[in-house]
């Protein structure tokens, strides 16, 4: 059989075992595909049975979470721990709030978080949680009761050396603090089980900023080989969460002109750019008021808002899609291409879609993949870890200099792996390689477990 039919033979069997889990298929897909060169080359991989084995999670667990909101009323909803892979450390990966969450979506983020968390060169395997609880509209009781209730059950699957979960989509530091206080009244330790938490309890300085000034640094790295920068240059970001927010202002650092940005309300064009006061207005409306991109426009009455909108139709150099998966697809490629974008980089997990990835392949965009570009969180989590486990806070400039150098880092494995293949200037499969080639051989090493 050819390297090419074995692999097709994998991604099949995939569909085949759970034909409704189209994000996980999706997830796989885009990885395997890549990973021909390598496979064709080092036969030991598929002697060993590596790729059969990678897409199985190491363990899945589902669990109800009853909790009781304002009015008395009890209300059920589904927790899940997707335990994905620990060849190379525990598992380490994020705890998503939302109502779209599905064991799917959890199966595709621990797929992903595996090959990401290789490739910061922390040892951390991969994994994801969530639940299908939604934040949003709910009160600051029922948020912390319901955070309680999921850790009354998550408690007993995790540890600083079993299962470290952090925040993602839906869950930021007040949800963090609410399951720490639970975990550790629940077991009597006080451990570095999460990260993400408070500064005043273990908490690391630069993990809230660390996705987005991470995501901007691999950026940076990308335009420097290429004897290029981002001074002058206009840029337009999805979301406008922590990841958004704090892409926009490493972007200002680097001396680019942020024009447009987007919630789940609509799209902001501010053509005059964001400012040091704009972006101090942003992190005050969405991270302390937990408030809409609508209002944006009221206070700076010059930018406009576009209701229902994306951000893609804006013209740019450079797109950062920060917000979830699949956000940004084939006519928002085609979009952005015709607008003269040329370069898009991923701050999310798969935030564009296989054929918006075409697209940009096609026209020779710089596209770099979230696994790669999108690491600096889980990175500056690693970092938090090491804090916890020495007993020490490092200073901001500390931990972002572990940052920088952590994305540099990861620039340089996935540049060596795509020159090495034959594949100049293609992240997606250098990503793929690179991060696949350290948890295969841990695999490999480990015997058949």
């Amino acid at each position: 059989m050819s390297t090419k039919a074995y692999i097709n033979s994998v991604i099949e069997s995939v569909k085949k075992k759970d034909p409704a889990e189209h994000l996980f298929h999706q997830a796989v897909e885009e990885v395997l595909i890549t990973l021909e060169p390598i496979l064709a080359a080092q036969p030991k991989y598929k002697e060993n049975a590596i790729l059969e084995r990678m897409v199985e999670p190491e363990r899945i667990i589902t669990f109800r979470v009853p909790w009781v909101d304002d009015k008395g009323a009890v209300r059920v909803n589904r927790g899940y721990r997707v335990q994905f892979n620990s060849a190379i450390g525990p598992y380490k990966g994020g705890i998503r709030y939302h109502e779209t969450v599905t064991l799917a979506t959890l199966k595709f983020l621990g797929f992903e978080q595996t090959f990401k968390n290789s490739l910061t060169g922390l040892p951390m395997g991969g994994g994801k949680g969530g639940s299908d609880f939604d934040t949003r509209g709910k009160s600051e009781g029922e948020v912390m009761r319901f955070c309680q209730a999921f850790m009354s059950e998550l408690f007993r699957h995790i540890g600083q050396f079993t299962d470290v979960p952090a925040g993602d989509l839906g869950l930021g530091g007040r949800e963090i603090g609410y399951l720490f206080g639970q975990y550790k009244k629940l077991t009597n330790q006080y451990t570095g089980v999460l990260t993400g938490k408070g500064l005043d309890f273990g908490g690391s300085l630069i993990r809230t900023e660390a996705t987005g000034y991470g995501l901007v640094y691999f950026a940076e790295e990308m335009l420097k080989i290429r004897n290029d920068g981002f001074k002058g240059k206009v840029c337009v970001i999805s979301g406008a969460g922590n990841v958004g927010v704090h892409t926009a202002e490493k972007l200002l650092h680097l001396g680019a002109k942020v024009v447009g940005f987007s919630d789940y309300d609509g799209a902001v064009y501010d053509k005059d750019g964001l400012t040091e006061e704009k972006i101090a207005y942003l992190k005050d409306l969405v991270f302390v008021k937990r408030g809409s991109l609508k209002e944006y426009n009221k206070k700076f009455e010059k930018a406009e808002f576009y209701a229902g909108k994306k951000s893609w139709f804006i013209p740019c150099y450079a797109a950062f899609p920060t917000s979830r998966e699949n956000e940004l697809d084939e006519n928002d490629a085609q979009t952005l291409v015709k607008n003269g974008v040329k370069a898009v980089c991923e701050g999310a997990n798969m935030p564009c879609g296989p054929k918006a990835i075409e697209v940009f392949r096609k026209n020779k965009v710089l596209y770099a993949p979230g696994k790669a570009s999108n690491a600096g969180g889980v990175g500056t989590s690693g970092l938090e870890m090491t804090q916890n486990s020495i007993r020490l806070s490092w200073t901001r400039e500390e931990v972002d200099a572990h940052l920088n150098k952590i994305m540099k880092n990861i620039h340089n494995a996935c540049v060596n792996a795509y020159m090495e293949y034959g594949a100049d200037g293609d992240y997606m499969l250098g990503a793929n390689i690179a991060g696949f080639k350290k948890v295969a051989d841990a695999m490999i090493a480990q015997g058949v477990v």
